[in-house]
C-alpha cells in the first residue's frame, strides 16, 4: 500500500530560502521566526545547499559563531534530491543510504519542497493505522513566499548533534544568543532581541 503514497503526497511545499552570502545569525533568526529546522541555500532560483539545525549547533559547540560567518562555510552540500513522483519507499531508502534525514524535492529541475523524515514516519504510521508520530506538520499550514513572513510555521525540535568524541549531546533545551552565537538555556528578550545573561550585563 505504502507503494502508491508518492513523495508530492506528503512532503512539505513551504521552506525557508537564504542565499550563500547571508549570514549564519541571519538565517538562525529566519528559521526561528518560521518554526522550521532548516533552510534552503539558493543561487538565483536554484538550491546548492541546506543549513540545519544539527549543522549551525555544531558549529556553536566547536567555536561559537561570529557575527559576520556567512552561511556558505557552514551549510551541507552537495544537496540531495528526490522527484516528486518517486515513490515514498524509494526516498525513504535514499535517506537512509545517504544518511540524511530531508530531501530536496523538485519536478523537471524547479524546487516545489522538502521532504522530512517526519514526513515519512508520520506517512507509515497512517498507513499501518498507529497515530502519526509527529504532533505538528513540519512547516505548518501552506503559504506562498510573499506571506512567509506573516504565517508562524509549527515548531521542529532541535536535533543532538555528535561531537568529536562520538558522544552525543542533547541541545533540545538551549537557543542561541542573537548577540554573541553561544548557546545558553535562559535567554531573555531585550528589545526585541534573545540575548544571554553575560550580554544582558555588558
Amino acid at each position: 500500500m505504502e507503494g502508491e503514497v508518492t513523495v508530492r503526497d506528503v512532503m512539505s511545499r513551504e521552506y525557508v530560502g537564504v542565499s550563500e552570502s547571508d549570514t549564519v545569525l541571519g538565517a538562525v533568526r529566519l528559521m526561528r521566526e518560521e518554526g522550521v529546522g532548516c533552510a534552503i541555500v539558493l543561487r538565483g532560483s536554484d538550491p546548492v545547499g541546506i543549513v540545519t539545525e544539527s549543522d549551525v549547533l555544531a558549529l556553536v559547540a566547536d567555536e561559537g559563531v561570529p557575527a559576520e560567518t556567512e552561511v556558505s562555510s557552514v551549510m551541507s552540500e552537495p544537496v540531495v534530491s528526490v522527484n516528486a513522483d518517486r515513490e515514498l519507499s524509494d526516498a525513504a531508502g535514499t535517506m537512509s543510504r545517504e544518511d540524511i534525514r530531508r530531501l530536496l524535492v523538485t519536478n523537471d529541475g524547479e524546487l516545489l519542497g522538502v521532504l522530512s523524515e517526519r514526513d515519512v514516519i508520520s506517512a507509515s504510521a497512517s498507513l499501518s493505522g498507529v497515530p502519526s508520530l509527529r504532533e505538528e506538520p513540519l512547516g505548518g499550514e501552506p503559504m506562498g513566499s510573499e506571506s512567509m513572513g506573516n504565517e508562524r510555521l509549527a515548531s521542529e525540535s532541535a536535533e543532538t548533534i555528535a561531537d568529536d568524541g562520538g558522544d552525543r549531546y542533547d541541545y533540545s533545551d538551549r537557543s542561541i544568543c542573537e548577540t554573541c552565537g553561544t548557546l545558553s538555556r535562559e535567554l531573555t528578550n531585550v528589545n526585541g532581541q534573545l540575548i544571554c545573561a553575560d550580554c544582558r550585563d555588558v
